[in-house]
Parts: structure tokens; C-alpha cells; sequence
């Protein structure tokens, strides 16, 4: 049976090159970049020449440069720690409806503290307005939190003119640029941000290790504390042959953004087309023209997300429902609900998302087996079969 991965937004798998760097790297150069000693010393340089490949990736400096364990404790760390640096300033937080998270639950957290978040609405394509940003801001808006690319239906959120706007009332600006960190091109100055996240794991490096940039000069708070390691912003010892594998990862995934975006658009448009020509009551969720390139998310009407899921798999295609953050949870999705899709539709609605090893004929194969799944499941429905 053919096997077709179609959910790297969720994970990618790890490089080849990557994966024997890794493996050097926990074999070999041993070391804690702490210690003094040659093997300590080894790793430091190893270390120091990831965070140049991080750095360059997005037109940053090294030194603005921290590593994690991932985006969700990237994301934590920035709001988290923004917010509460800056708290004498103020205690007004916004964010957007469709957040990952890793950026909605802290922001929970501070109004648990005393904080005040607003949270943006998005139309029915997953954009936010600038003017709704505009209107929300207050003289005591310390932060405002909003995500490049949506994890779940891909849709390019225009950070340049919003993070303008906050720099130029003197707000910090933090991205969550998981999906987009190695992905499309990003340089933090022509952005603006003044904070951002990405993940390893996203670019086909290893789980386990993330990157948040901080423009120098931009206050945050330690939320952790034990060790001197990031600048004593982030302790611990450094899982150093995770980073370095990141670091690679990271300076292979630059290399390639414009042929795999290019080739990954017309994958991703090919599939897109055969769904909904072929398949009746289907919508595509988000943008379609500001949108990752490899993201699909289809809402498709009268049967179960869960159930489509389950069909597809046994004919060999992973995808998802939505996040891989939440996908044990029976709710519907909070960022398809909000651009205004129903409780039903939204319970049906399928993420397929592209890598750099989906070819054609994986294309081919998901929309001859996605028509067979649907109608069968259809033909179950009762609330099919009365439409």
C-alpha cells in the first residue's frame, strides 16, 4: 500500500545530513559548552556557529539569538517575559483569535495575574485587520502578540505594516513564526518584530530544540532560573547535538525556500483544484492567495473529521484535523470557528499539509482515495442523506 505523510506542519522528518550531524555530535563532541576544558571549548564553538546559522536565516544578529526547547517555551518565554518586564508600564496585552496555544494559554495566565488581553477578530479568510490593531491599542498596550502563518489553515498574516505600528508607538512585537521560520523568507529589520519564535522540528531537525530572537535592547523577564547558559535568559545545559542539528536544518531550509515554494504551490494548488471540483459541499479554509505553500485545510460538510482521519490512514495517508497540539480534544477548532465557520462544519474539516519529499504522483493518489473515503462515509450520514 502507498504511504503518503501529508502532515508536516505537525512534524517533518529529520534530514538525512542532519540526523548524521546529530549523531556526531552526541558520539563525539560530547562536551558542556560550559566547561573550560578542550571538550567543553569544542562544543562552544559548535554551539556558537548554530547560532550564527539561526541568526543569518533571519537577518539577525548572534547575539539576539536564544535556544529552547521548542516554540511553545519560545513563545512562553516572550510573552511571558515581555509582559512581565514591562509591567510597570503597563498591563495591556493583544493577541489575536487564532493563535497557537502556546501564545493563547499564556496570555490566559497573565489575565489570571492582572493583565488585560485583547483578542483580535479575524474575517472569514483568517486575516486580521490592521485597523481592528489600530483601534485596540491603548496607552497602557505593552505587547502585541501575532502569529506569522497559521499552523492550522495557512494564512500570511501581513506582520510588517502591524509590527511598523508598534514600533512606532514604542509596543513590543512578538511573531510566532513556527510555520514560517524556513519557509518563506523573513528578516527580523524588514519585519520589524521585536520578538520572534521558531521551531527545529518544523524544518526537518530534530524535536526537542527552538529558537526565540530578541531585538538587543528589548527588556524580558527570566521565567526560569538555575544556570548562566542563553545569557541567564534561558538555563540549562544546552542540548547541543539538537541544536547543532538545528543549525543545519536551519541554513539547508534557506538554501531551498524558493524552489520548494515554488514547487510545493503548484502541489498544493493541484490538490486544492481536484478537491473541490470533485468533491461536493467541500470549502477551503484561509487565504487562498495569502497562504503558506504547503498547507491545504478543507471543510468537508456531513461527516466527521475524526472518521475521514481514521479512513484515510488505512489507505496510508496521514493528515490531520487541525493542530497537533490539540488533536486529542473532541471541541472543534478555535481558529476555524473563528472565521466563522459552525460547530458542524468545523468538525469536518481536514489539514493536509506538504514537504520537501510530497511529489505528484502522492498528489494523484490523495484525490483518487479522498472522493472513495468521502462518499462512504457520506452514504453513513444520516444528515447526509437528508440534504
Amino acid at each position: 500500500m502507498r504511504r503518503v505523510y501529508l502532515d508536516h506542519s505537525a512534524t517533518t522528518p529529520v534530514r538525512k545530513e542532519v540526523a548524521d550531524l546529530v549523531m556526531e555530535y552526541m558520539l563525539y563532541t560530547f562536551g558542556n559548552p560550559s566547561s573550560v576544558h578542550s571538550f567543553g571549548r569544542e562544543a562552544k564553538k559548535a554551539l556558537d556557529e548554530a547560532r550564527d546559522r539561526l541568526a543569518n536565516l533571519i537577518g539577525a544578529n548572534s547575539k539576539e539569538i536564544y535556544f529552547t526547547s521548542g516554540g511553545t517555551e519560545s513563545d512562553n518565554i516572550a510573552i511571558l517575559g515581555a509582559a512581565m518586564a514591562n509591567s510597570k508600564k503597563g498591563k495591556h496585552i493583544i493577541t489575536s483569535a487564532i493563535e497557537h496555544h502556546a501564545v493563547m494559554d499564556p496570555c490566559k495566565h497573565l489575565e489570571q495575574q492582572g493583565f488585560e488581553v485583547t483578542y483580535l477578530p479575524v474575517d472569514d479568510q483568517g486575516i486580521v485587520n490592521i485597523e481592528d490593531l489600530k483601534a485596540a491599542i491603548k496607552p497602557e498596550t505593552i505587547l502585541i502578540s501575532i502569529m506569522h502563518v497559521n499552523n492550522e489553515i495557512g494564512t500570511i498574516q501581513d506582520i510588517g505594516s502591524m509590527a511598523k505600528l508598534a514600533r512606532d508607538k514604542g509596543i513590543i512585537f512578538h511573531t510566532d513564526a513556527v510555520q514560517s521560520l524556513g519557509k518563506i523568507p523573513i528578516n527580523v529589520k524588514e519585519l520589524n518584530v521585536d520578538m520572534l519564535t521558531g521551531s527545529s522540528h518544523k524544518i526537518y531537525g530534530p524535536k526537542g530544540v527552538g529558537v526565540l530572537y530578541v531585538r538587543k535592547g528589548v527588556q524580558f523577564d527570566n521565567i526560569t532560573y538555575g544556570g548562566a547558559q542563553e545569557r541567564k535568559k534561558r538555563p540549562g545545559t544546552e542540548n547541543l547535538s539538537g541544536i547543532v542539528g538545528f543549525g543545519m536544518a536551519a541554513e539547508l531550509a534557506g538554501k531551498e525556500i524558493d524552489t520548494e515554494t515554488e514547487r510545493q504551490t503548484k502541489l498544493r494548488d493541484k490538490l486544492i483544484k481536484g478537491i473541490l471540483e470533485n468533491i461536493p459541499h467541500t470549502r477551503l479554509n484561509g487565504h487562498l492567495e495569502r497562504r503558506i505553500a504547503s498547507n491545504v485545510n478543507v471543510s468537508v460538510e456531513f461527516i466527521e473529521g475524526e472518521s475521514l482521519l481514521l479512513s484515510l490512514d488505512m489507505k496510508g495517508i496521514g493528515a490531520s484535523s487541525g493542530s497537533a497540539c490539540t488533536s486529542g480534544s473532541l471541541d472543534p477548532s478555535h481558529v476555524l470557528l473563528a472565521t466563522g465557520l459552525s460547530h458542524e462544519i468545523a468538525h469536518g474539516s481536514l489539514r493536509m499539509t506538504l514537504g520537501r519529499e510530497t511529489t505528484e504522483a502522492d498528489i494523484d493518489y490523495v484525490l483518487q482515495v479522498l472522493p472513495e473515503v468521502v462518499n462512504r462515509l457520506r452514504a453513513m450520514s444520516p444528515i447526509y442523506n437528508k440534504n
